[in-house]
């Protein structure tokens, strides 16, 4: 039987053009999560949404669902690697000032243990190791309610002034 799934976005250069230059990292973040700036699409692409944001430190959640299957009928690996880039991006990104962002250019994600949709809620967690000038690195740990560990990764960042 074939199943869908419709998702919306709103133009994601309005966020760059009015917001991301104009505040903080982690007043950005802030602003995505109460809803006051729109969410990147892949977040509504993927599922995910941040949870909590704090000057290094951010923590995402994903439900895992069918439409996140490998044909093995598990979540796909780069589903994981998403959201635990995303969150430990946003780690970093709730450093910087007014007028800075930052990219991965960099990711290396380690499975634990599979996940489904049995699983339930997902939370990724995640914390800078350190930030330069110019890059920065962060880690990250993706765990269900339960606590059991899924996924953990390490990411490099680069630093850039947003225009």
């Amino acid at each position: 039987m074939e199943r869908t799934k419709t998702i919306s976005w709103d133009d994601p250069e309005t966020n760059k053009r009015d917001a991301a230059a104009s505040i903080s990292g982690l007043d950005y973040l802030k602003a995505i999560r109460d809803g006051k700036i729109s969410p990147p699409p892949v977040s509504n692409l993927v599922g995910y949404k941040i949870i909590e944001v704090d000057d290094g430190y951010a923590a995402f959640e994903l439900t895992p669902a069918e439409y996140h299957y490998n044909p093995f009928a598990t979540v796909h690996g780069g589903i994981l690697s998403t959201l635990l880039d995303t969150t430990m991006t946003a780690a970093v990104l709730s450093t910087l000032p007014k007028g800075f962002g930052c990219t991965t250019i960099e990711v290396k994600v380690n499975f634990i243990k599979p996940v489904s949709a049995n699983t339930g809620i997902l939370r990724c967690e995640a914390r800078p190791i350190h930030i330069g000038k110019k890059l920065a690195t962060a880690e990250g740990r993706l765990k269900n309610i339960d606590g059991v560990l899924h996924a953990h990764g390490v990411s490099t960042c680069s630093i850039f002034r947003v225009t």
